[in-house]
């Protein structure tokens, strides 16, 4: 589908827009990889713990926001190997891992030895080969490799799939269904020259951008923008929540606005389901940073619920950061800083 002359090697491109097909696939997959799954009815969970890092810590967000209107249970998300002392033979746990050697797999070896029931997800082989071992669910995240980490939906459905069938939380399938179809018309219009993503590229240009959502999904969202702004553009980002950004980080702009005029924009994503009081906030945000902002800009999620709000808004920001990757002639695939890191610390 990405017939720009960008540079891609390794076809980030496409991992992004083929986001719908890939909610319908991760669905059938994680159906039937749970089926004959045994997993704990719901009077057996106490606690559900949730491990990731990168894609596989977003996608553990995304279900925590998601899932959150229905649990009965605390849902606790780690982003890293440490297990916490409430983790036990009455714990779901979730592992998610879409790169090798991730934490994740380290923690779900310690959720196993303590009896709680795993349902692990991802592209690494090592928690796949302890899923073989153990006897736990395993849900593949397809093609693996380095385009494993645009692979946002196939990483989050499972574990929506996982909450269900446990019945702490409603069947997704319809709402699922309903997103991808919604996502493979707004791609169309999404990827077409010089659309929505392609012209708030161009307009943010080479200012840092500053991404802030609403608590839930939103938020979520925001960090996820941030993120692959910097895998793809290989580019400076940050992000922030309402309302816990107006306690704290509103109150830095109130200085510095002749620096921050010149380098950063501000993108404020909304969707319909944010609340009357996120509108009020957004608003005395705006207001709050309109000067000290080279520009400020807001993204409309689209969707008849959170979960399509969600997946709109994460495609549009994926495709923003391949937009500005592109415009600086920056192959979006690679990331040898993160590399080096990683392996340093292994």
């Amino acid at each position: 589908m990405n017939d720009r002359p960008y540079l891609d090697s390794l076809g980030m491109w496409e991992a992004a827009t083929a986001q719908p097909e890939r909610l319908l696939s991760s669905l059938a997959g994680a159906q039937d990889a749970l089926a004959g799954s045994a997993l704990p009815i719901t009077s057996a969970v106490r606690s559900v713990a949730a491990f990731g890092q990168g894609t596989g810590g977003t996608a553990c967000e995304a279900a925590a926001a998601l899932a959150a209107p229905h649990l009965g249970v605390p849902l606790w998300v780690g982003h890293g190997a440490d297990v916490p002392a409430f983790v036990d033979g009455h714990t779901l746990v979730l592992a998610v891992s879409c790169v090798e050697g991730a934490d994740a797999t380290t923690a779900a070896h310690e959720a196993v030895a303590r009896g709680a029931r795993v349902v692990a997800v991802g592209s690494d082989s090592g928690l796949a080969r302890l899923a073989a071992d153990a006897g736990l669910p395993w849900c593949p995240v397809t093609p693996g490799g380095p385009v494993a980490r645009a692979a946002l939906g196939a990483a989050t459905v499972p574990l929506l799939v996982a909450l269900a069938q446990t019945g702490l939380m409603p069947d997704p399938s319809a709402s699922i269904a309903a997103a991808a179809a919604a996502l493979g018309r707004r791609r169309d219009a999404l990827v077409a020259p010089g659309g929505p993503p392609a012209d708030l590229a161009r307009r943010i240009g080479r200012t840092i951008p500053l991404v802030y959502g609403s608590a839930g999904v939103a938020a979520v969202a925001a960090r996820w923008w941030k993120a692959q702004v910097n895998l793809n553009a290989k580019a400076p980002a940050f992000a922030a929540a309402l309302p816990e950004l107006t306690y704290d980080e509103l109150a830095g702009w109130g200085q510095g606005g002749d620096v921050t005029r010149q380098a950063m924009s501000l993108v404020l994503l909304r969707h319909r389901g944010e609340g009357a009081r996120a509108a009020a906030l957004f608003e005395s945000v705006g207001a709050a940073t309109d000067e000290v902002m080279a520009d400020v800009f807001e993204v409309e999620g689209e969707g008849d619920d959170d979960l399509g709000r969600f997946f709109d808004l994460a495609l549009f920001g994926q495709l923003v950061s391949l937009h500005l990757a592109g415009r600086e002639g920056v192959d979006p695939g690679p990331v040898p800083a993160v590399d080096d890191a990683r392996a340093a610390g292994s």
